[in-house]
């Protein structure tokens, strides 16, 4: 019993333990105080050797700096050369239209298109058929003004010329709907003339590659006939009775082209911007022109003191031709010199002119009104559908022979539905909306259901009230809705849909040729670019191929972008696109350099997004690169290097694609580069390097817009 009793711990014993417990406290204290101030100094000491590594580094780049960044300047001398090509072009152009003598005006020469406007403005008697075919000519007149004021750069447009081209594009687009009208009139005079049989009314059908029009002339006024379907077609109107009962007719004109919509305002630089490049540029040019002129006189000067010194007894003519093998370099010498001044301003202009497309608008340009479409927000596509309510013209008559016609003074009148005169409650008892179903052009792509828009002649804008009872068939590709009145409709789809990207890629094909993929949430896009040339090699949506037009054909970039974004793909940011979308914010100049530094090296090295481009700041941009030689074959898990660019300094980063967390520590056994050219030098194949020095300038400055364009870094 006592045994099993606890043993009594005495006071004695309690303080024993207690002593040998804060004495084994102290003693775990003070080893793993050691062993910290240990880990200290040695994390100190790699720090202090890391440190000492990297300002050794940091010193080298800054010694090699100048000489590095005056090899870019050698190798990005290919962009002023590019431009001089594309400005020789342009005068070339005008002067094969001029020997061409095919009778067409030049439409940048303001006193050819007016005597072109005046001309058809006088003839008055044309049929739909023949307006269609003279309205290809006016297209096309159209389009070249559209690309002159998109291609010509900022810098060398005058605001004279931009008026003058703006100006003739809305005369040519105003006078060409006049002229659809008056042959709409002509055949509307014939309506009883072409009248169906069947139904007694004249229905008639043109299709065309840039219009389709639809026309019904209401002759039998049959109040039950209120469901109009165009032959052969899926396209028509539900009329209310009032209208059946009508002297009327409809006619819906659908352009495959806009030209309702106001012109995209032309991008040009600030005034204050302006004198920043070209005048200092400029002024260079005029010192070195002034000191060359002296150091001219003074050689001259010498010369002549020099053969006065001459020995009589030489000859004359010995001496002469001593002078011209003196003057023959120094005549050369400011030629030389005016040449390399004149690259020296178009690059530095081209420079700026790059800037200016990636700079971002601060806010909208306009107040917008309640429903009126934001514009920057969203795009039409499609064209647009001018649906009109027409007041059938006086019919023609045979008599003995002839046909009498009555022509009315005021021409082609519109019939007001509904009244302006009806109450509200009125109108929306007797004039309800009219149903109309219309066919979506086949070479569209609407990634969600397009919204439809109405023309607000009033506003000069387009609006989304007075629409209701919208459906889409999209296997069908047919719309249907309820509109109020009618008046020019278009569909919607906002201009942002594609953006942010996903995913990006820029490969070598061949010499001077390219393959960029982007990747967005519905669809993935491979362009191809060689020389200076675009084309869209393939287009997914939804994971699935899908044919285009646009498949195989070879356009210039500005052209290719206007088309791809006419297709719905539009993959090409605007200034006030940051305002509508989440965005990667990058500093224009950081990526201007990095797109011209990718576009020199994309003949020997392949590019692609990465991840950690979004954990770094707005001065730095993270990319992968690799070494891509044509001779290689595809690898299924290819060997990225991870770089980091500010635009002055390139570095490849310790972290890879697959790594926890994101951190800018140096690679092992690599150094700072000021360029993207001497960075990948460190590990590029001798081989590469000399494929890079390869392309032609037109290929490296149209790779380089078609990244401007898109915008890979900050869109991604």
């Amino acid at each position: 019993m006592s045994g099993s009793k606890k043993k009594k711990i005495t006071k004695a014993d309690r303080l024993k333990q207690m002593q040998e417990e804060e004495e084994k406290r102290q003693k775990e204290e003070e080893e793993a105080r050691v062993k910290y101030e240990k880990e200290e100094m040695e994390r100190l000491e790699i720090q202090r050797i890391e440190n000492e590594k990297l300002q050794k580094l940091e010193a080298k780049d800054l010694e090699r700096r100048n000489e590095e960044l005056e090899e870019l300047y050698l190798l990005e001398a290919c962009f002023p050369e590019a431009e001089k090509l594309k400005r020789d072009n342009r005068f070339l152009s005008q002067w094969k239209h001029y020997i061409q003598c095919d009778g067409s005006p030049d439409p940048s020469i303001a006193q050819e298109i007016n005597t072109f406007i005046t001309l058809w403005k006088e003839e008055t008697n044309e049929t739909l058929e023949e307006v269609i075919e003279e309205s290809k000519l006016v297209l096309n007149l159209i389009e070249k003004l559209k690309l002159i004021l998109l291609e010509t750069p900022p810098y060398d447009l005058q605001r004279k010329n931009i008026i003058q081209y703006q100006g003739s594009i809305l005369e040519l687009q105003e006078l060409l709907h006049l002229k659809f009208n008056r042959a709409t009139e002509i055949l509307l005079r014939q309506a009883s003339t072409l009248a169906d049989l069947d139904s007694g009314n004249m229905e008639k059908v043109i299709r065309d590659e840039n219009v389709t029009l639809y026309i019904w002339a209401n002759l039998k006024k049959n109040p039950r006939h209120r469901s109009i379907r165009f032959s052969e077609t899926q396209t028509g109107f539900e009329i209310p009775r009032i209208l059946a009962t009508s002297d009327i007719a409809l006619r819906l004109l659908h352009t495959h082209y806009d030209h309702v919509t106001p012109l995209s305002p032309v991008l040009t630089p600030s005034q204050e911007n302006i004198p920043i490049i070209t005048d200092f540029v400029k002024e260079e040019v005029k010192s070195v022109q002034t000191a060359v002129s002296k150091d001219l006189q003074e050689e001259k000067k010498q010369q002549e003191n020099e053969s006065n010194s001459v020995h009589e007894e030489e000859t004359k003519a010995e001496g002469q031709g001593d002078v011209e093998e003196q003057m023959c370099p120094v005549q050369e010498e400011p030629e030389t010199t005016k040449y390399e001044m004149e690259m020296k301003l178009i690059s530095e202009t081209v420079l700026a002119a790059q800037e200016l497309l990636l700079e971002n608008a601060c806010e909208k340009p306009n107040f917008l009104e309640e429903n009126e479409v934001d514009l920057c927000q969203f795009t039409t596509l499609g064209g647009v559908y001018h649906l009109d309510i027409l007041e059938l013209p006086p019919q023609c008559k045979p008599m003995k022979g002839w046909m009498i016609v009555e022509i009315l003074k005021e021409g082609l009148q519109k019939y007001t539905y509904p009244p302006e005169t009806a109450e509200d409650l009125e109108a929306e008892n007797a004039f309800p909306p009219i149903e109309v179903t219309l066919e979506v052009h086949e070479n569209v792509i609407f990634f969600e259901n397009p919204m439809v828009a109405r023309w607000d002649a009033e506003g000069k804008h387009w609006k989304t009230d007075g629409i209701s009872n919208v459906s889409y068939k999209p296997e069908e590709r047919l719309i249907t809705f309820n509109l109020e009145t009618f008046c020019p409709v278009t569909l919607i789809q906002d201009a942002h849909i594609n953006m942010p990207y996903q995913s990006w890629e820029l490969r070598p094909l061949d010499v001077n040729k390219v393959l960029l993929t982007v990747t967005t949430v519905f669809t993935e896009l491979q362009i191809q670019i060689k020389e200076n040339l675009c084309m869209l090699a393939s287009i997914k949506v939804n994971n699935k191929n899908h044919s285009t037009i646009l498949e195989e054909k070879w356009m210039t970039p500005v052209s290719f972008i206007i088309a791809l974004k006419k297709a719905g793909l539009n993959i090409f940011p605007t200034g006030h696109s940051h305002l509508y979308v989440v965005i990667n914010y990058k500093h224009p100049l950081v990526e201007v350099k990095a797109y011209r530094q990718m576009a020199l090296l994309s003949s020997a090295f392949a590019f692609c997004w990465s991840k950690w481009n979004t954990a770094c700041d707005s001065k730095k941009a993270i990319f992968q690169v690799r070494e891509h030689l044509l001779k290689e074959e595809p690898t299924q898990n290819p060997n990225w290097t991870l770089l980091m660019f500010s635009g002055d300094r390139a570095q490849s980063l310790k972290i890879n694609e697959s790594s926890d967390a994101f951190s800018e520590v140096l690679k092992e056994e690599t150094e700072f580069h000021s360029t993207l050219y001497h960075m990948v030098k460190d590990f590029a194949s001798q081989e590469a390097m000399r494929a890079v020095r390869r392309p032609s300038c037109q290929f490296v400055d149209s790779v380089c817009h078609m990244l401007l364009s898109t915008r890979l870094l900050s869109f991604s």
